[in-house]
């Protein structure tokens, strides 16, 4: 069973932020960026409790080759992963969640 994902205001900033960044150091590797982090949504949309649940209910996905987490939750009976932050691991950790 595959979960509907929503991508929160927030995340759709950060995942814009970061594609401009990377399409700024080198044309092309924004998109690898925004490659590699849909395949970690699609990971996710498959097994939604696969990564460990971390503070109140939400989950992080570490993506592959791109120093980014998605920040999660899962609602079962819904059916959907609501997806609240794309964010890049030298923030401070502090404001994961706010």
């Amino acid at each position: 069973m595959s979960f509907s994902v929503i991508l929160l205001s927030r995340a759709k900033h950060e995942l814009l932020d970061a594609w401009e960044w990377y399409e700024d150091k080198q044309p092309g590797l924004g998109d690898r960026f925004i490659e590699e982090t849909y395949k970690t949504i699609q990971h996710i949309q498959k097994h939604p409790e696969h990564y460990q649940q971390r503070k109140r209910l939400y989950r992080e996905a570490l993506t592959d080759i791109f120093p980014y987490l998605i920040i999660y939750r899962v609602l079962k009976k819904e059916e959907t992963i609501v997806v609240s932050s794309i964010y890049h691991t030298s923030r401070n950790p502090r404001k994961k969640y706010k």
